[in-house]
Formats: structure tokens, C-alpha cells, sequence
């Protein structure tokens, strides 16, 4: 059992046959092939209106090639404290930006409010302003990195509060799937009608092979996108390749059942656990990440019976940990962990509820 990410997931098999029936035959370059035109139809749809959408490898790159492209060289990105974008993607976007910068936000779970936002736009707003970064785009994490969920309202408040100082809205929608289902709202609801300019589409941690996308909602914004993409090594000659997962991904709804299991999953996860004293759970269970704490003794068992997560702290008494399910978690992992995790716990008396 693997819950150390939902990266150490396999590929779905729809996403593996469409690759390989993109190989049988040829097909012509660069995102002129029959499957990204497909791929862009179906995108419309999901998003009910018309969008621009790039294929792209990996999130990094879709993160930093969003934001370098509504962002000078000179200019700050605002985000929050334990973003991948800073923690997580060394200084990927920056390098893309040319020289740009993070502004970082405090805030809870993981969130940013648009109070302080508002706050430290006001800031950095004052004449003359040429001796400052100036703020060029707000950037969110939905789910976040700690699993964590935006509602509507909060989307809307931050969006208004960056278009009044005349930025767009990025998402970093790397769990994007988890959270729709977790919302119960639409793609639409989540991002644009909510204000996103943006959208940094995951698929990769969601049953893709390396397959992650930018989604464009203003036309004005995508401007030299393309040639960034191109300048940054990331437009694939066989892009039908990166087209081919997307495609049977967002098909039929079939991102959001995948999500729906891992969420399910970790559901179940988080409701044996809190049967036992011993293990405390850190926040919400939103999405298909677990945060916990525990004795430090009980990593080393998990690890002998092949219960694979991460863990942290000072390896004295008790360390955090954290879990991810995926689309391929099944129950009888669910099980199989909760079972070690209770026969763990028994051994110090009392530690069962």
C-alpha cells in the first residue's frame, strides 16, 4: 500500500489505450492533430463556453507558463505561504517570469482570504510606484495543499478583489478534480463563473501518464502564450501524445469518478483512524489528502508491513505524516492499512476508543 502521493498512481486504462491508438498511425504536429481538436471540443464543453487549452507535461510547467505570461518580468505574483508555486516548483515560475517574484500570504488551511490580499495589494499601490514589484496576477491552489477546499464566495471575494486592482485570477487546479467533486459545483462554477482567468488543469496525479493543461477563460490573456510554451521546451512535436490522455480523461466524466473514488477512499481512511487515541487528525479530511500525527514508534511498523507515507518532525516522540489516496486506492488497501494502523495501536493498552 502506497499513500505517500497520488503520483505513486498508475495510468487509467482509457488513458492507455488512446495512447496506444495514437500510435498506430501518423498524424501531424504540434497540436494539428485530430485528437487535440477533439481534446479542445469536449473542453468547451466541460466549461461550458469557449475556452483555450494547452496540453503540457508536467504542473510546473503549466503553473509557470500561465503565470509568466500575465506576468512581467518585473512583476509579483501573489499566492499563498505553502503554495506548490513557492514551496514546490523551484522557482520555476520566477525563471519563466524572467526575474519575477512571489509576494507570499498568510492564511488558514492552507487559504488565502481576500482581506489580507486586499491589504497587501494596498501596499505596494502607492506613488511612485517604479521603485516597487507591482502586482501582475493572484494565484490560488484549489484543492490546496493541504487538501483543503474554496467555496464559491471565496473565489468570487478574492477575484474582486484582484480585479479592482486590475489583475487576473490563477488556479492551480493540480487536485482540480477532487475539489469539483468535493464542491459539488461544475467547472464552470469553480472557475470561471467564480472569477479564475486561469486554470492550471491536473490529470497526472488523476490517472493521466504526464499529461497536466493551462486553461485560458479570457482570450485576452493568452497573448504570447504559445511562443512561450515553444521558448520553454514545451511544445511536443507528437503532441498528439499529451492530447490522447486528456481526451478519454475528460470523457464520459470519467476525471471526476476517478477523483470520486480517491476522495471516497480517503474518507474511509480518515473515519477508521479517528477510532484510535493515539493518532490525531491535523485538519479536515476535504479532498484525498490526510493529515495526522503520531507516535514516532509507529512509522517504522508501518514501513515493515509495506504501508508506504511521509513522514516529519523530530523523530523524538511523535511525528506528522501525511496520506493520499487515488483513483486506484481500492477498499481492500483502505482496509488492509486500517487494520495494521489498529494492531499498531492496541499494543500501547488504551489507545483504542
Amino acid at each position: 500500500m502506497n499513500f505517500a502521493s497520488d503520483n505513486t498512481s498508475g495510468v487509467a486504462p482509457e488513458v492507455l489505450t488512446s495512447i496506444s491508438e495514437a500510435a498506430t498511425s501518423a498524424a501531424m504536429p504540434y497540436g494539428e492533430d485530430v485528437f487535440t481538436k477533439n481534446l479542445k471540443r469536449i473542453a468547451n464543453e466541460i466549461f461550458e463556453r469557449e475556452v483555450n487549452i494547452f496540453p503540457v507535461v508536467t504542473g510546473s510547467a503549466a503553473n509557470a507558463l500561465a503565470l509568466a505570461t500575465v506576468a512581467p518580468p518585473y512583476g509579483t505574483i501573489y499566492c499563498h505561504e505553502q503554495s506548490h508555486i513557492e514551496e514546490d516548483e523551484c522557482a520555476a515560475p520566477e525563471f519563466y517570469m524572467g526575474g519575477g517574484k512571489l509576494h507570499l500570504l498568510a492564511g488558514a488551511h492552507g487559504k488565502i482570504t481576500s482581506k489580507d490580499l486586499h491589504s497587501a495589494l494596498d501596499i505596494s499601490s502607492p506613488a511612485p510606484a517604479v521603485h516597487r514589484s507591482p502586482p501582475a496576477v493572484v494565484s490560488i491552489t484549489q484543492s490546496t495543499e493541504i487538501g483543503s477546499l474554496y467555496t464559491m464566495e471565496e473565489v468570487s471575494s478574492i477575484s474582486e478583489v484582484a480585479r479592482s486592482h486590475g489583475l487576473p485570477l490563477h488556479m492551480d487546479g493540480a487536485r482540480f478534480a477532487n475539489a469539483i467533486v468535493a464542491l459539488g459545483k461544475s467547472p464552470a462554477e469553480v472557475t470561471w463563473r467564480s472569477g479564475v482567468d486561469i486554470l492550471s488543469l491536473g490529470a497526472t496525479k488523476n490517472g493521466a501518464f504526464a499529461a497536466e493543461a493551462v486553461v485560458f477563460f479570457n482570450q485576452d490573456l493568452v497573448k504570447d502564450f504559445e511562443f512561450r510554451r515553444k521558448r520553454g521546451g514545451h511544445l511536443l512535436s507528437k503532441y498528439r501524445f499529451l492530447s490522447a490522455q486528456l481526451l478519454p480523461y475528460l470523457e464520459s466524466n470519467r476525471w471526476l469518478h476517478m477523483a470520486g473514488n480517491a476522495n471516497l477512499r480517503a474518507s474511509q481512511l480518515e473515519k477508521g483512524l479517528r477510532d484510535i487515541k493515539s493518532i490525531s487528525i491535523l485538519y479536515k479530511v476535504e479532498t484525498n489528502m490526510i493529515f495526522l500525527e503520531m507516535p514516532v514508534e509507529y512509522v517504522s511498523h508501518f514501513y515493515n508491513n509495506n504501508c508506504l507515507f511521509y513522514s516529519w518532525g523530530d523523530g523524538k516522540d511523535r511525528v506528522f505524516a501525511r496520506l493520499v489516496t487515488s483513483f486506484d486506492t481500492t477498499q481492500e488497501d483502505v482496509k488492509a492499512f486500517l487494520e495494521i494502523a489498529h494492531s499498531v495501536a492496541a499494543s500501547s493498552e488504551g489507545n483504542i476508543k
